[in-house]
């Protein structure tokens, strides 16, 4: 969310660190973009060409993917500003980290969400399927991408374009004050990262257990995919945060431990172009991951993986337990048929023994 001090310091660098720093970032980000941009289009054209009955997960993953194209679709211009310098103007420069910061809070609820339907849809099927009745994902969606919007809107007037010995650069957060910079900075540890984390740890927790014993392949096998994408997501965004948390610590104590406060500073720059590439990485692991799952799906050149990976979740979302509930009820159905199959004998030897006393020969 905070791409601007990702990748810079509160303070300007030595022009040898920066053109350092930003040969690296060039680098990651272009692969990045290289990856990124055409895997998730393969999603969202795979998911809506070729999958007609759209599961919820399904669904998410779409949104998903929209959210992570979005963001890497600005990859080249922030390669070409980095590389020389920033010369769209302040009001683009908003605009676009705006833009990035609504996609990848949405990423997160996304993700968030998935994994909290997938507890419910393994842990309380039948809460499951009453949900997927109400037909309710579309106002859940629409709350979750207002709220990432207004989440992102601090970025507007804080983001700007600083000057620095190599030109203009949409690299700067300026606050007002301190007190500012202490909430922003607060609201998108704990919004974009704290509690959603919180809330993944503690719904893969109660189905860590329950993944091995699973009854059906399927079911397992979309729920390890997700959590597979959580744990991308643990590990792209967890030094961004650590940053911030670093930062947090730096506003506490740069009055009464100064020289503490410009370590932990120095150690928050060093690891800002790191962190900063992982964030834009955590947009393009997704595909890849799919990709992976989809392996023991491809069947034919025609029919290729990804797309019966993501039948496959229809077929099984949102409610794992609709195949083990169907099982059930056909089970006592056809234990019903028996027992009335196996009565009708004796009924009818019954009636034949009383037709027999009533007319002696």
């Amino acid at each position: 969310m905070n791409h601007s001090a990702e990748l810079s310091t509160s303070e300007k660098m030595a022009p040898e660190e920066f053109d350092g720093g930003t040969a690296v970032a060039c680098v990651i980000l272009g692969l990045s973009f290289l990856v990124g941009a055409p895997g998730n289009l393969l999603v969202i054209w795979t998911i809506l060409r070729h999958v007609k009955q759209r599961s919820h997960t399904v669904i998410l993953i779409l949104h998903l993917a929209a959210a992570d194209l979005l963001v890497l679709i600005t990859l080249p211009l922030w390669i070409y500003s980095l590389a020389h310098s920033w010369v769209f103007g302040e009001a683009s420069c908003k605009a676009m980290v705006f833009m990035i910061n609504v996609c990848m809070y949405s990423s997160v609820f996304l993700i968030t969400l998935m994994s909290v339907e997938r507890f419910v849809a393994v842990r309380y099927p039948f809460a499951s399927l009453d949900w997927k009745r109400k037909q309710a994902l579309n106002k859940v969606l629409l709350a979750l991408w207002t709220a990432a919007f207004l989440f992102s809107i601090p970025v507007i007037p804080t983001q700007v374009v600083g000057q620095d010995s190599d030109g203009e650069h949409c690299l700067y957060r300026l606050y007002t004050s301190v007190a500012q910079e202490l909430v922003c900075v607060l609201l998108e540890t704990l919004v974009g990262y704290v509690i959603p984390f919180s809330i993944l740890v503690v719904c893969y927790g109660c189905l860590c257990s329950r993944i091995t014993q699973m009854t059906f392949k399927s079911k397992r096998k979309s729920t390890v995919l997700i959590a597979s994408i959580v744990v991308a997501f643990g590990i792209c965004w967890t030094p961004y945060h650590i940053g911030n948390i670093l930062s947090l610590i730096v506003l506490a104590i740069e009055n009464s431990f100064h020289d503490a406060a410009q370590s932990l500073e120095s150690v928050r720059s060093t690891m800002a172009f790191i962190a900063g590439a992982m964030v834009f990485i955590s947009s393009t692991v997704n595909p890849i991951l799919y990709m992976f799952a989809a392996r023991s799906f491809r069947s034919s050149l025609r029919d290729t993986g990804i797309q019966k990976l993501f039948r496959h979740i229809s077929s099984t979302s949102p409610g794992e337990g609709n195949r083990e509930m169907s099982f059930v009820s056909k089970r006592q159905s056809n234990q019903t048929n028996s027992s009335l199959c196996a009565s009708e004998p004796k009924d009818q030897m019954n009636i034949l023994i009383k037709m027999c006393e009533n007319n002696p020969s």
